[in-house]
């Protein structure tokens, strides 16, 4: 049987996540870690006084790698247990070790300390990315910050804006993210070397009551595992809050991204901004000139489904009883990983669109300019009563000429405001300073030196904090 294409795969894993992130949540990375997680124990064991062997040290670390999948499915089949599954496997090709394998231990030792090994790291690989992100955006604010363009509220024209102004706002959402994640980073504490209710009555025990050698073996193998700190109290797991306070951070970003991405769809609609689209891509199998947005309503799919998810761990933390409950395990195993992946995924995509953006300057100028005679009424009232016009009459008068004029729209016909202006008594005296009054650059305010402040304040000193830190894939496979 073709195993590949008989069994469910996660789209995640074989079409949207990166390479980078996929690994870290393999069975791979997971099933070594248990592994040195066991060695670190037996080491710290060793050095506070326990009888334990350099041999069986070293024949333990000779076979973190080389894990025997197979005979570890053999194993749960028969135990209905993947730790007692892996400790047999891992005793098999250590067996000088049986004897101390896991002493003193739970099966969240490893299994929760390897979930916080796993969520750091994880972290760490979102954080390059947004970062990344972060970086073409900026570029990308800094390029087109004086480009004049139509503002939107409510989807209906408003005051002008330039485009790198908007892409300020998009950046900003990510600024807020990355705040956020490096707080939460600082929170990832080891469970550490608790036992079974979190009270390390076990190892109390192996210690013949010497409370301050348990103390040293918690701190010992926390440093050996890459940690500074452990959780002060634990039940028999690490406390699923953080899970939520982590996942809460990965769908801020997801919806920092949805919004860039429901952004680049509308103006996309409008042909102001396209996508990047490949010489062979194809954007309809039946309409051979369309260029859909397909990245950005991927961002948007993948964002949906990431957002969705933080219930998942909301509902997993309210749900703890006492000192644990094992329905916390088949969803973490799924929304964890999904999570991220999907974070991942989106954030490549984010990357790829941001980087290679397309500008439509004349559209989005056409666009303006068809707006322009009505952005511009305020403007005209205050110039025409300069000439002596009465204020309420010369209002009354724009109101006319600008009901008439959105009636010509609604008719299919271009604006006819301008002309209008020109042709009127009360405006026509300044119909010669229609190019000056109604340029563009007079109607954004000051939309490019607000782009200077916040790149030059804001974020040219945060990407200088994080200079070391690169994209690592933004290929987009499929």
């Amino acid at each position: 049987m073709d195993c590949e294409h008989e069994n469910y795969q996660s789209p995640l894993s074989t079409r949207y996540a990166g390479e980078a992130m996929r690994f870290n949540f393999s069975a791979r990375k997971k099933f070594t870690t248990w592994r040195r997680l066991w060695i670190a124990l037996a080491e710290c064991q060793k050095e506070l006084g326990l009888s334990i062997t350099d041999g069986q040290l070293d024949e333990m670390r000779a076979h973190i790698e080389g894990i025997d999948f197979e005979r570890a499915a053999n194993y749960e089949r028969e135990l209905r247990h993947d730790v007692m599954a892996h400790l047999h496997t891992f005793a098999d090709a250590a067996p000088s070790a049986r004897p101390i394998l896991h002493l003193g231990a739970t099966s969240c030792y490893v299994t929760d300390n390897a979930e916080l090994i796993v969520l750091r790291d994880a972290l760490a690989l979102i954080k390059q990315d947004l970062v990344g992100v972060m970086r073409a955006l900026r570029d990308f604010a800094e390029r087109w910050k004086a480009l004049p363009v139509l503002g939107s509220t409510h989807y209906q024209p408003a005051q002008g804006t330039t485009l790198g102004k908007r892409a300020c706002l998009w950046l900003q959402d990510l600024q807020f993210n990355l705040v956020d994640l490096e707080h939460i980073e600082k929170q990832v504490l080891f469970r550490g070397v608790k036992g079974t209710t979190g009270s390390q009555a076990s190892f109390l025990q192996l210690f013949e009551g010497d409370h301050e050698k348990v103390r040293e073996l918690d701190r010992r193998v926390t440093a050996r595992m890459g940690f500074e700190r452990t959780f002060a109290v634990t039940g028999q797991t690490y406390p699923r809050q953080l899970d939520f306070r982590i996942t809460q951070v990965l769908s801020a970003i997801a919806q920092s991204a949805a919004k860039f991405a429901v952004d680049v769809r509308l103006s996309s609609g409008r042909r102001e901004l396209s996508e990047p689209f490949e010489a062979k891509q194809i954007g309809s199998s039946a309409m051979p000139w369309k260029r859909n947005p397909m990245r950005c309503e991927r961002i948007g799919a993948l964002s949906r489904h990431v957002i969705t998810l933080l219930s998942s761990t909301a509902h997993t933390a309210a749900n703890q009883w006492f000192e644990r409950t094992l329905d916390d395990s088949a969803n973490r195993r799924l929304t964890l990983a999904e999570m991220f992946l999907g974070v991942d995924a989106i954030l490549s995509l984010y990357a790829n669109v941001a980087s290679g953006l397309c500008v439509h300057e004349a559209v989005f100028g056409a666009h303006l300019a068809e707006e322009i005679p009505f952005l511009a009424s305020e403007m005209l009232l205050m110039e025409v009563v300069k000439t002596g016009v009465d204020r309420q009459v010369a209002h009354e008068a724009l109101r006319q000429l600008s009901g008439e004029a959105g009636a010509a729209i609604h008719a299919g016909k271009p604006n006819p405001l301008r002309a209008r202006l020109a042709e009127h008594p009360l405006f026509a005296p300044l119909k010669d300073r229609f190019g000056e009054l109604f340029d563009p650059l007079r109607f954004v305010g000051r939309a490019p030196e607000q782009v200077d402040d916040y790149l030059r304040d804001e974020i040219d000193p945060l990407l200088e904090l994080h200079r070391g830190l690169a994209r690592i894939e933004s290929e987009i496979r499929v």
